[in-house]
């Protein structure tokens, strides 16, 4: 499985994101995540980032809304009780990664 972190530059969500994709991750050794750095809307672009921070899961953004597109912004995601946060919830984590160790 191929993750891959797309944020800018100090964005405050990536710690968020990284704490509780660390969470869900426990428990599936040798599982790394990669991370890059977006300077600016053409490597958005082309990296698929929807936004700070996105995570591609074997080069895909499971998050992505239909019709997203590119973005070099703060990205929101649902949270619990219909809030909206700046990382995906620990089980929509575990969720798109069950979904991507199935498909092999």
């Amino acid at each position: 499985m191929d993750l891959t972190v797309l944020a800018v530059s100090g964005c405050p969500n990536v710690p968020v994101l990284e704490q509780r994709l660390a969470e869900a991750l426990s428990g599936r050794p040798g599982v790394t995540v990669a991370r890059r750095v977006i300077a600016d809307a053409a490597e958005a672009a082309r990296q698929g980032m929807h936004g700070s921070p996105t995570l591609l899961v074997n080069g895909q953004d499971p998050f992505a809304a239909p019709g997203a597109v590119p973005a070099v912004a703060c990205r929101m995601y649902p949270g619990e009780n219909g809030r909206m946060e700046g990382a995906p919830t620990v089980d929509a984590l575990r969720r798109v990664l069950d979904q991507a160790s199935a498909q092999g």
